[in-house]
């Protein structure tokens, strides 16, 4: 439906007119642009299949079909397939299972007509696409899925191009650079520049960005922001995977964006043309701000802390220089959670002696949130998040801050491979994934233990992913140190992940190990995932631990729970397993949420 002030001026049905199947709306592939001329829409949507018919015993070779035989059938339908019923066709993995074969699509208003788009390489997977200057064109994302599709969701490594499809002739133009990961193209107001994101091809599956912009007439690309692999008081780097949908000043020469900044994230101002930064929220109380829109200079963003849930704010962007400082106007308020304080702690690992690399020195944080009821010590939760590329910034948590009010500290640390802290810090932790990790977080625990009023005998793990592999290895390590350990689609058996997650080259890369498309895993591979996986010395753990998974999750087999509820059952470790049925790898949702923390929570109370 199209809407305007005075009502609804348009409705049609896309799937009456047959032309694709389900439209894409949110993920990595989705947009919804406007023609400049504002009569046509762009879309993404799923290529529609030929319909399939099921081969009987007694089916004849050319004998006619159900489409043959039916004399109603719709003129244009795609022809009925005899034995293609069950042909694997291949998904973008984890949270994109209904994602295969995006098409590029136009609906014109004026005369109400679909048309899939063509010209787009058949090697490519188009998305995030939007008008060209003119309207003669559309710009898009495309990437690259053959020889097979890995897993998408939380993966900036993926080969992808940005492309230019001239509407007349068909031509297919790549404008980025080839061989790498580029997404998240937007054009400023008067039409002249393209920005957009790009990465490397492999590696850490996320990571530190550049910043790129392309002059539209001269089809000239310059690095805006590059790589930052050592972070400074000012300026960590750009990991965001998606810039605002209207990032630009109304100047074409500024543009704001979110992304982590250490533990927090921060709105940065970029000057395209002095190629500097400026942080606009550094040193608020808020440690989480979102730009929601940029029209007309004037910001509309959230922002929130671990006490304080997010707020609606609004400010006018002033002119060139004359940024800082801010005011921001609130919207819509949220009062703070009473009962709920927190802090940044500062990590510095000790210097190991062994090489001069960023690896032996780089420090790390963690938040600290505790209750203000004046009955400490307090039971401390800790967490290490997944990933394990990710971070916990200081943003509002309502499962944490739910902890908090039933009287337990809680831990967030952001150990040595997090977000936010530079290139090198996430390249430090390849090769030493179970490892390092697993002692900044424990390093992590003994500080906070050592400087806060905690109860070192009331010690629980929470944690999910590649987070629950390391609180598996903190079990296995240390045995009797935490009294309970509650895990969300854990990671415990890394071998076993190599025929059934969606992301089988993080398995090799991880560990140190290269990976191709045509990689066969070797005897002494294997036995180098076995030796790093926590199932090897599941012997060790005596820890009460709490499971929850999700049927359908691509990424970490929820196998890998039910063998680890099997050994610490047969070893006679009180162990529980709840098991979703429509729950993915990050188990959302309502009512799964829901349950996972109140299970999680009673788990808790009950051992601590």
């Amino acid at each position: 439906q199209v809407w305007d002030s005075s009502g609804r001026s348009h409705s049609v049905d896309l799937t009456a007119l047959g032309k694709h199947s389900e439209v894409y709306t949110e993920g990595p592939f989705a947009c919804l642009a406007w023609s400049h001329s504002e009569t046509r829409l762009l879309y993404v949507a799923e290529k529609s299949r030929p319909k399939c018919w099921p081969s009987c015993p007694w089916d004849v070779p050319g004998a006619a079909g159900p489409a043959e035989e039916d004399e109603d059938e719709e003129v244009g339908t795609m022809a009925v397939l005899q034995g293609e019923h069950f042909v694997y066709h291949e998904d973008w993995g984890e949270a994109l299972s209904t994602r295969s074969m995006p098409v590029l699509c136009i609906l014109d208003l004026e005369s109400s007509s679909l048309s899939v788009l063509e010209g787009v390489p058949e090697h490519l997977s188009p998305g995030q696409a939007l008008w060209s200057p003119d309207d003669h064109g559309v710009v898009f994302v495309g990437w690259w899925h053959e020889p097979f599709r890995l897993g998408l969701s939380a993966c900036s490594n993926r080969r992808s191009g940005i492309f230019h499809l001239d509407l007349a002739s068909g031509c297919c133009e790549l404008l980025s650079a080839d061989n790498v990961a580029a997404c998240s193209p937007r054009l400023s107001p008067d039409s002249q520049r393209l920005l957009y994101l790009e990465g490397a091809v492999g590696g850490s599956h996320r990571q530190c960005l550049r910043l790129c912009l392309l002059t539209w007439q001269t089809r000239q690309m310059v690095t805006i922001i590059d790589v930052v692999q050592e972070p400074t008081e000012t300026f960590a780097g750009l990991y965001t995977e998606v810039l605002p949908p209207r990032c630009w000043a109304a100047d074409s020469r500024r543009a704001v964006l979110s992304t982590p900044q250490r533990s927090r994230t921060d709105l940065l101002l970029v000057d395209t043309e002095a190629a500097t930064v400026t942080n606009l929220t550094a040193g608020s109380p808020e440690g989480f701000w979102e730009l929601l829109t940029l029209q007309w200079d004037l910001l509309v963003a959230t922002c929130s802390a671990p006490h304080h849930p997010p707020s609606l704010v609004v400010a006018m962007l002033p002119p060139a220089g004359q940024e800082l400082p801010l005011c921001w106007v609130p919207v819509e308020s949220t009062p703070t959670v009473p009962g709920v304080t927190w802090k940044t702690l500062m990590i510095q690992p000790p210097y190991s002696g062994q090489s001069s690399t960023a690896q032996n020195t780089q420090d790390f944080e963690a938040l600290l949130l505790s209750p203000s009821d004046g009955t400490a010590p307090h039971p401390l939760v800790v967490c290490p998040h997944g990933g394990p590329h990710a971070v916990f910034d200081a943003r509002w948590r309502p499962s944490m801050a739910a902890l908090c009010q039933l009287g337990f500290a809680v831990l967030l640390v952001n150990y040595r491979g997090s977000l936010g802290f530079g290139q090198a810090s996430i390249s430090s932790l390849l090769s030493r994934v179970g490892e390092q990790d697993v002692a900044d977080t424990q390093l992590a625990v003994e500080q906070a233990l050592h400087s806060e009023s905690l109860d070192p005998h009331r010690l629980a793990l929470l944690a999910g992913s590649h987070g629950a592999f390391i609180a598996l290895h903190l079990l296995t390590r240390e045995p009797e140190r935490y009294q309970a350990c509650a895990l969300r689609s854990p990671v415990s058996n890394l071998p076993a992940l190599l025929g059934t997650s969606d992301i089988p080259d993080w398995r090799y890369t991880s560990l140190g190990l290269p990976y191709s498309f045509e990689r066969v895993p070797r005897a002494e591979e294997v036995a180098t995932m076995l030796l790093c996986s926590p199932i090897a010395r599941a012997a060790q753990m005596q820890t009460p631990v709490l499971l929850c998974v999700g049927a359908r999750d691509q990424r970490v087999s929820p196998t890998q729970a039910l063998e680890l509820y099997r050994v610490l059952r047969a070893r006679g470790v009180p162990a529980r397993l709840l098991w979703y049925p429509e729950g993915g790898h990050a188990l959302t949702g309502v009512e799964t949420e829901a349950d996972v923390f109140k299970n999680c929570a009673r788990w808790f109370l009950q051992h601590l």
